[in-house]
C-alpha cells in the first residue's frame, strides 16, 4: 500500500476530512469599528470568546490611533491556530491581515521583511522569487508570521532553531502606539524579548528575517519499531538535517521522517485534494471507535498496517516539503525537555498511554531544536526535544493532558507558548533562568497591562 507523508499525517490524526473552522471570521465585517457580536474561535474550536470589537486596521498609522484609542484589553490575533488562550478576552481582538506580504529584501545579507499578518505559507514562493528561503520550518505553515515567532513555534533538526530566532529585526506597536524598530543593535532588550513575546509587549507589524538561498529537500519516511528508533536517535539526528517521528498509539511503530538538502530535480507533485489510502484511514477510525474494549487486538492491527505501509522519495522547494496539509482538527499539548531526557520521557509517556488504556488515536510527535538566547523562548540556554500529544477535536482531552503533563514536569519540560497547558507564574519562572529580564521589559512597555488577557495575567503572575 503505498501513501505518502501527507496521507499518513492526515489519515493518523483523523479518519475524516474537515474544514479548518474557526479562525478569523468574517474579516471584512470586522475591518471597522463595530458594536455587532461577533464571535471568536480559534482553530480547533477548543477556544472562544465574544469580544467587544474585531478590528483589522489596513495600517500602522491606524493600528496606532487603535491602540492609543482603545478603551478595553487588546489581544492580537493571527491564523488562530493556538490551541492555548492566548487571544480570549471581552476586550479588543486586533487582526493584521491587511499588514501582510513582501516588503522588501536585501539580496547581499540575504535578509528579507515581511508584515506582521502574513500567513507563513504564502512566503515559500514569495521568498523563492527573489532566491532566498526559510532555514528552516514547520511541519504547518497556517500561522501568520508574527504569531509564529511570539510563541516560538519551531520545525525539527538539531542544528537549527525556532522561527524566533531567525528574526533579525521587527517593529513593535506598543500600548502608547508608539511604532518601536528594534534589532540587536537598536533597543536591543526590546528586540530579544519581543521575539518570543506573547503578544505581551505589544502587536509586531514587520518583521525582518535573516534567510538562505532557496533550497531543495528531499524527504525520506519509514517505519520502524520506536524503542528501535529511540535506541538510534544520536545517530539518525546526527545524519540527518531533520528528522523527527510520528509515534502511532497503541502500537510498537513510529513513523520516522528525514529531511535533507539535495540539488536532484523535484519529484511530480500529488494532488493535495486526493483521497489516495481510504482504507488505512478506515482502518485506524473503526480500530478506535470498536477495538478500544479489546486493546491487545487492536495493537496487533495497528502493528500489522503499521507494517504495510511504504513510502516514496519525495524532492522539491524547501517550503513544500516542510509544510503539511493538516485539514482535521485537534487540541495539542506540547512541552519541551533538555535534549538527553527526550528518550527516556517519551517512553514513559507511551508506557503511561499502554497501562491505563488512554483513549487517544493521533500519533505523538518528537522533535529536536537548536538551542537559543531570547528570554521566554523554551530553548534558551540548551537544545531541547520537543513531544506533542494531540486530541481529536470531538474527543475531551482534559484527562488525557491530565495524565501526561506530570511526566514533562518530571523531567524539566517547558510548555510551548501555543499549546495547552495548566502552568502559572509561580511554575514557570524557575523554568526560565531569563525570567524577570523578560517581564521587566513588559512592565516598562506595558505597565498598565493593556495587552494582558486573563490567561497572560496567570502566567505572567499580574
Amino acid at each position: 500500500m503505498q501513501v505518502t507523508r501527507r496521507d499518513l499525517i492526515r489519515q493518523l490524526a483523523a479518519g475524516v476530512a474537515l474544514g479548518a473552522g474557526g479562525g478569523w471570521n468574517a474579516l471584512a465585517a470586522a475591518a471597522a469599528p463595530t458594536h455587532r457580536i461577533i464571535p471568536w474561535r480559534n482553530w480547533s474550536g477548543g477556544q472562544a470568546c465574544i469580544p467587544f470589537a474585531r478590528l483589522a486596521p489596513k495600517t500602522e498609522d491606524e493600528l496606532s490611533a487603535l491602540i492609543r484609542g482603545a478603551t478595553t484589553t487588546i489581544r492580537p490575533v493571527g491564523a488562530a491556530h493556538s490551541f492555548s488562550p492566548l487571544v480570549p478576552t471581552d476586550g479588543t481582538i486586533v487582526s493584521l491581515a491587511h499588514l501582510r506580504g513582501l516588503l522588501g529584501h536585501d539580496a547581499g545579507k540575504l535578509q528579507s521583511e515581511f508584515g506582521g499578518g502574513t500567513p507563513m505559507s504564502t512566503m515559500g514562493e514569495a521568498l523563492k522569487a527573489v532566491g532566498l528561503a526559510l532555514p528552516n520550518m514547520s511541519d504547518i505553515d497556517y500561522q501568520t508570521l508574527s504569531g509564529a515567532i511570539s510563541t516560538s513555534t519551531h520545525g525539527t533538526g538539531v542544528s537549527f532553531g525556532s522561527y524566533s530566532t531567525q528574526v533579525a529585526g521587527l517593529r513593535l506597536a506598543t500600548a502608547s502606539g508608539e511604532l518601536i524598530d528594534c534589532d540587536a543593535e537598536h533597543h536591543p532588550e526590546i528586540f530579544n524579548a519581543a521575539r518570543c513575546g506573547l503578544g505581551a509587549l505589544g502587536i509586531i507589524t514587520r518583521v525582518r528575517l535573516q534567510n538562505r538561498k532557496a533550497f531543495r529537500l528531499r524527504e525520506r519516511m519509514w517505519i520502524a519499531k520506536t524503542n528501535d528508533l529511540l535506541d538510534d536517535v544520536d545517530r539518525l539526528t546526527r545524519e540527518n538535517q531533520h528528522w523527527e517521528m510520528q509515534v502511532i498509539t497503541h502500537s510498537d511503530y513510529a513513523a520516522a521522517i528525514a529531511l535533507n538538502e539535495t540539488e536532484d530535480p523535484p519529484t511530480p507533485v500529488a494532488d493535495p485534494a486526493a483521497e489516495g489510502g481510504n482504507e488505512y484511514v478506515k482502518a485506524i477510525e473503526k480500530l478506535d471507535k470498536y477495538g478500544s474494549d479489546w486493546p491487545a487486538a487492536r495493537s496487533a492491527i495497528l502493528n500489522l498496517i503499521a507494517r504495510t505501509a511504504s513510502f516514496d522519495d519525495r524532492v522539491g522547494d524547501s517550503y513544500a516539503i516542510f509544510a503539511n496539509v493538516r485539514n482535521v482538527r485537534f487540541n495539542e499539548m506540547e512541552y519541551s525537555v533538555p535534549a538527553e531526557a527526550g528518550p527516556a520521557c517519551l517512553r514513559e509517556i507511551l508506557k503511561k498511554i499502554h497501562d491505563k488504556q488512554l483513549p487517544t488515536w493521533f500519533p505523538l510527535e518528537y522533535r529536536y531544536v537548536h538551542a537559543d538566547d531570547i528570554p521566554l523562548s523554551m530553548f534558551e540556554g540548551g537544545p531541547r526535544c520537543a513531544i506533542s500529544i494531540h486530541q481529536h477535536y470531538t474527543m475531551d482531552y482534559h484527562n488525557y493532558f491530565a495524565a501526561i503533563e506530570p511526566i514533562f514536569w518530571k523531567y524539566g519540560g517547558r510548555p510551548h507558548w501555543g499549546k495547552l497547558h495548566t502552568l502559572g507564574a509561580r511554575q514557570l519562572a524557575p523554568l526560565y533562568p531569563r525570567w524577570k529580564e523578560f517581564t521587566d521589559v513588559r512592565a516598562a512597555l506595558d505597565p498598565q497591562g493593556r495587552f494582558l488577557n486573563g490567561h497572560l495575567r496567570t502566567v505572567f503572575g499580574v
